[in-house]
Protein backbone atom coordinates (compact mmCIF):
# COMPACT_ATOMS: atom_id res chain seq x y z
CA UNK A 1 0.00 0.00 0.00
CA UNK A 2 2.95 2.34 0.42
CA UNK A 3 3.30 2.54 -3.36
CA UNK A 4 -0.17 4.14 -3.58
CA UNK A 5 0.73 6.93 -1.18
CA UNK A 6 2.24 9.92 -2.97
CA UNK A 7 4.22 12.25 -0.75
CA UNK A 8 4.26 16.00 -1.11
CA UNK A 9 7.88 15.80 -2.27
CA UNK A 10 6.85 13.35 -5.01
CA UNK A 11 4.02 15.63 -6.16
CA UNK A 12 6.40 18.59 -6.28
CA UNK A 13 8.99 16.57 -8.20
CA UNK A 14 6.34 15.41 -10.69
CA UNK A 15 5.27 19.01 -11.32
CA UNK A 16 8.85 20.18 -11.69
CA UNK A 17 9.56 17.42 -14.22
CA UNK A 18 6.38 18.07 -16.23
CA UNK A 19 6.94 19.27 -19.81
CA UNK A 20 6.78 23.07 -19.98
CA UNK A 21 3.68 23.31 -22.17
CA UNK A 22 1.82 20.77 -20.04
CA UNK A 23 2.60 22.69 -16.84
CA UNK A 24 1.44 25.95 -18.42
CA UNK A 25 -1.72 24.30 -19.84
CA UNK A 26 -2.61 22.60 -16.59
CA UNK A 27 -2.05 25.79 -14.59
CA UNK A 28 -4.10 27.81 -17.08
CA UNK A 29 -6.96 25.30 -17.03
CA UNK A 30 -7.04 25.34 -13.22
CA UNK A 31 -6.94 29.15 -13.23
CA UNK A 32 -9.89 29.28 -15.65
CA UNK A 33 -11.90 26.79 -13.58
CA UNK A 34 -11.16 28.75 -10.43
CA UNK A 35 -12.24 32.01 -12.07
CA UNK A 36 -15.47 30.40 -13.30
CA UNK A 37 -16.33 28.90 -9.92
CA UNK A 38 -15.45 32.14 -8.13
CA UNK A 39 -17.74 34.05 -10.49
CA UNK A 40 -20.55 31.55 -9.84
CA UNK A 41 -20.08 31.95 -6.08
CA UNK A 42 -20.14 35.76 -6.35
CA UNK A 43 -23.34 35.68 -8.43
CA UNK A 44 -25.06 33.33 -5.96
CA UNK A 45 -24.12 35.50 -2.99
CA UNK A 46 -25.26 38.69 -4.73
CA UNK A 47 -28.57 37.01 -5.53
CA UNK A 48 -29.03 36.14 -1.86
CA UNK A 49 -28.54 32.37 -2.19
CA UNK A 50 -25.82 31.56 0.37
CA UNK A 51 -26.94 27.95 0.80
CA UNK A 52 -26.63 27.35 -2.94
CA UNK A 53 -23.15 28.87 -2.79
CA UNK A 54 -21.86 26.46 -0.14
CA UNK A 55 -20.89 23.58 -2.51
CA UNK A 56 -19.49 26.15 -4.94
CA UNK A 57 -17.36 27.59 -2.13
CA UNK A 58 -16.01 24.11 -1.37
CA UNK A 59 -15.09 23.66 -5.04
CA UNK A 60 -13.47 27.12 -5.06
CA UNK A 61 -11.34 26.14 -2.08
CA UNK A 62 -10.19 22.92 -3.76
CA UNK A 63 -9.35 24.70 -7.01
CA UNK A 64 -7.54 27.49 -5.15
CA UNK A 65 -5.33 24.91 -3.43
CA UNK A 66 -4.58 23.25 -6.78
CA UNK A 67 -3.83 26.63 -8.37
CA UNK A 68 -1.43 27.61 -5.57
CA UNK A 69 0.41 24.30 -5.96
CA UNK A 70 0.69 24.76 -9.73
CA UNK A 71 1.65 28.44 -9.44
CA UNK A 72 4.48 27.54 -7.11
CA UNK A 73 5.69 24.98 -9.64
CA UNK A 74 5.58 27.67 -12.34
CA UNK A 75 7.62 29.98 -10.08
CA UNK A 76 10.19 27.25 -9.44
CA UNK A 77 10.45 26.53 -13.18
CA UNK A 78 10.29 30.14 -14.35
CA UNK A 79 13.61 30.18 -16.22
CA UNK A 80 12.83 26.95 -18.08
CA UNK A 81 9.27 28.07 -18.91
CA UNK A 82 10.47 31.47 -20.11
CA UNK A 83 12.92 29.76 -22.46
CA UNK A 84 10.52 27.07 -23.74
CA UNK A 85 7.04 28.69 -23.76
CA UNK A 86 7.35 32.46 -23.27
CA UNK A 87 3.93 33.16 -24.86
CA UNK A 88 2.24 30.64 -22.58
CA UNK A 89 3.88 32.25 -19.57
CA UNK A 90 2.72 35.71 -20.68
CA UNK A 91 -0.85 34.47 -21.13
CA UNK A 92 -0.70 32.85 -17.70
CA UNK A 93 0.42 36.13 -16.12
CA UNK A 94 -2.48 37.99 -17.73
CA UNK A 95 -4.92 35.35 -16.53
CA UNK A 96 -3.49 35.63 -13.03
CA UNK A 97 -3.97 39.42 -13.07
CA UNK A 98 -7.61 38.99 -14.12
CA UNK A 99 -8.09 36.41 -11.38
CA UNK A 100 -6.67 38.80 -8.78
CA UNK A 101 -9.22 41.45 -9.81
CA UNK A 102 -12.05 38.92 -9.71
CA UNK A 103 -10.87 37.63 -6.34
CA UNK A 104 -10.95 41.15 -4.90
CA UNK A 105 -14.58 41.50 -6.01
CA UNK A 106 -15.47 38.08 -4.61
CA UNK A 107 -13.93 38.96 -1.25
CA UNK A 108 -15.73 42.33 -1.23
CA UNK A 109 -19.10 40.61 -1.76
CA UNK A 110 -18.37 38.05 0.96
CA UNK A 111 -17.26 40.79 3.39
CA UNK A 112 -20.45 42.75 2.67
CA UNK A 113 -22.58 39.67 3.36
CA UNK A 114 -20.70 39.09 6.62
CA UNK A 115 -21.24 42.70 7.75
CA UNK A 116 -24.94 42.64 6.86
CA UNK A 117 -25.36 39.32 8.68
CA UNK A 118 -23.62 40.62 11.80
CA UNK A 119 -25.79 43.77 11.75
CA UNK A 120 -28.94 41.66 11.43
CA UNK A 121 -27.85 39.37 14.25
CA UNK A 122 -27.16 42.40 16.44
CA UNK A 123 -30.63 43.76 15.70
CA UNK A 124 -32.23 40.39 16.46
CA UNK A 125 -30.30 40.13 19.74
CA UNK A 126 -31.51 43.60 20.73
CA UNK A 127 -35.11 42.72 19.94
CA UNK A 128 -34.85 39.46 21.90
CA UNK A 129 -33.36 41.31 24.88
CA UNK A 130 -36.09 43.98 24.83
CA UNK A 131 -38.84 41.36 24.52
CA UNK A 132 -37.42 39.49 27.51
CA UNK A 133 -37.62 42.54 29.81
CA UNK A 134 -40.45 42.48 32.32
CA UNK A 135 -43.40 44.72 31.61
CA UNK A 136 -44.90 44.84 35.09
CA UNK A 137 -44.42 47.20 38.03
CA UNK A 138 -43.17 46.09 41.40
CA UNK A 139 -44.46 47.24 44.80
CA UNK A 140 -42.47 50.52 44.70
CA UNK A 141 -43.87 51.55 41.30
CA UNK A 142 -40.68 50.55 39.49
CA UNK A 143 -40.45 48.06 36.65
CA UNK A 144 -39.42 44.73 38.10
CA UNK A 145 -35.87 43.62 37.43
CA UNK A 146 -35.52 40.36 35.54
CA UNK A 147 -34.67 37.40 37.69
CA UNK A 148 -33.79 34.71 35.18
CA UNK A 149 -33.88 36.12 31.63
CA UNK A 150 -31.74 34.89 28.77
CA UNK A 151 -29.00 37.40 27.95
CA UNK A 152 -28.95 37.21 24.17
CA UNK A 153 -28.52 34.75 21.38
CA UNK A 154 -25.76 32.37 20.37
CA UNK A 155 -24.25 32.38 16.88
CA UNK A 156 -22.23 29.66 15.16
CA UNK A 157 -19.54 31.57 13.25
CA UNK A 158 -18.08 28.47 11.64
CA UNK A 159 -19.87 29.24 8.38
Amino acid sequence: HRSLIVTAAQRIAALDEMPAMELISRTDATLRQLASVMNEETVLHRAGHPRDAMPVTAEKTRLAQDYVMLSRAVQRQLDRLQAEVPDGLTALRLGHERLATQMAENLRVIATIKNVTEDLLGDVAGIVARAARPKTYGPGGQISQPTNVAGGISVNRAL
